[in-house]
């Protein structure tokens, strides 16, 4: 859908005609809720990564087992499911929308955060505090900074839409190829691509999703909004996740180093 923010005044369902001052409510309410659901399953994503890598929680994660250099902390079973159960819950949800019920979703959404944090506890092995929290700030600053702009801009960034969602396949597919070649300087170019793409990604997800409920407001009202608001949020969730993780590769400092 080509989106223009300027409101106009369209018949309803109904016949009754809906004002634009009465979907600016609806919208920046719905908004709030959408921001909410993304803030609350950042704040569970980054407890349990925190609790899980400073309690005993992490050796059932990564057992440590003797080596040819010693004691060392592998991977385990668990820590193997932690990383790809994010995923599955992902799929549940993008590929469910039209089957669960609101509680349902909301139930599979704080389970996906609780799991993403379980999957970024190394995070705190790897980097030190004060540039994990240096770099949430800037992370923060950034997807505040273009989710407003994503949401006052009269330009529409359908177009930009569609680059971004190629650089993301293509992030993808560089990412699955350096797990076996391991090139740190791919690795780079994929971090710096990835801020670029994510950070787009903000502005887009956040024009996309104030253009379809007032899309959906001059019809009547938002289907199952209170469901809507879960995946809107799953949305700029995963862009914060992995906007952070591209900028903690790239500036974070490593402990130890």
């Amino acid at each position: 859908m080509a989106y223009s923010p300027d409101f106009r005044t369209y018949p309803a369902a109904g016949g009754a005609a809906t004002s634009a001052a009465t979907i600016d409510v609806g919208l920046r309410s719905y908004m709030l809720r959408v921001y909410n659901w993304m803030a609350s399953g950042l704040m569970l994503t980054g407890i349990v990564a925190y609790v899980v890598a400073n309690t005993s929680l992490y050796d059932i994660f990564y057992p440590l087992v003797q080596t040819p250099r010693g004691l060392m902390h592998v991977p385990g079973a668990l820590a193997y499911v932690s990383m790809f159960a994010p995923l599955a819950f992902v799929l549940v949800l993008s590929f469910g929308v039209n089957k669960l019920s609101t509680t349902a979703a909301q139930a599979i959404f704080w389970a996906f955060a609780a799991a993403m944090g379980a999957s970024m506890m190394s995070i705190f092995k790897v980097y030190t505090g004060e540039s994990i929290v240096r770099v949430f700030f800037i992370t923060a600053g950034t997807f505040a900074a273009m989710s407003i702009w994503g949401y006052v801009t009269r330009t529409d960034l359908t177009k930009m839409g569609s680059f971004l969602i190629m650089g993301l396949i293509g992030i993808v597919l560089a990412g699955l190829v350096n797990m076996f070649i391991g090139s740190s300087g791919l690795q780079f170019v994929i971090s710096v691509i990835g801020v670029v793409v994510f950070t787009g990604l903000v502005a887009y997800d956040t024009q996309r999703i104030k253009a379809t409920y007032v899309q959906y407001a001059y019809q009547g009202g938002l289907p199952e909004a209170n469901k809507r608001s879960v995946y809107d949020a799953l949305s700029l969730y995963l862009n914060f996740i992995n906007l952070f993780m591209m900028l903690m590769q790239l500036t974070g400092d490593r402990r130890g180093s």
